[in-house]
């Protein structure tokens, strides 16, 4: 692997699926794992996000990925500031969508309950997340709602499974000396319906 460590490799793997929308390469997203790396950790203040859109961002982040009994939330993985640093160094028509998606935000929370998302009960956050969590039966006028959620989405998961918290709660083992291989376990053969046999078939 040269000079990237394991680390950065899954970093650079879960960032994949969101590395088209922010406009950038695949390389670009390698040289930013060891920017970061080489910073000792993301920036202590945002340098994309204005102080508004960090509460929002902060709050967002936490309501797609809370704490549970395996692992923290997303903002105890500095999902937040892997937001700001990805967007940072992002495109101006990727970072112009990602700040209207926020004032989007805001402005559906007002228009229906006369407050800023920050400023929302738990319930009306929830009620107007699931309006637009779930594409398939969101009404049309929500649109351009569930464009942003879902890239908003998917850039949470991104950095909550690229950060140590993340990478633990999936229990990696790429660091781990495997003396003997014994396969697959069979339950999970078993789940994704393929077999030993069918497999040497195939090849």
């Amino acid at each position: 692997m040269g000079d990237m460590t394991r680390r950065e490799a899954l970093r650079i793997m879960a960032l994949v699926p969101i590395a088209g929308s922010l406009g950038c390469t695949m390389q670009d997203i390698g040289e930013a794992a060891r920017q970061v790396d080489e910073l000792g950790g993301f920036p202590l203040e945002p340098q994309f996000f204005t102080p508004g859109e960090w509460e929002t961002v902060r709050v967002l982040v936490d309501l797609v990925i809370p704490a549970d009994e395996k692992s923290g939330s997303a903002t105890e993985a500095q999902v937040p500031e892997f937001m700001d640093f990805m967007l940072n160094e992002s495109s101006a028509s990727r970072q112009r969508t990602f700040r209207e998606g926020l004032a989007w935000l805001d402005g559906e929370m007002t228009r229906r309950f006369n407050v800023a998302f920050i400023a929302a009960s738990a319930e009306q956050r929830r009620a107007l997340l699931d309006d637009i969590a779930w594409p398939a039966r969101a009404p049309e006028e929500l649109s351009d709602g569930v464009s942003f959620f879902n890239s908003f989405r998917d850039m949470t998961a991104a950095g909550f499974f690229s950060s140590r918290i993340g990478y633990e709660d999936l229990e990696f083992r790429g660091n781990e000396v495997v003396a003997q291989w014994d396969g697959c376990p069979p339950a999970a053969l078993e789940k994704l319906g393929v077999s030993y046999d069918l497999m040497e078939r195939q090849a």
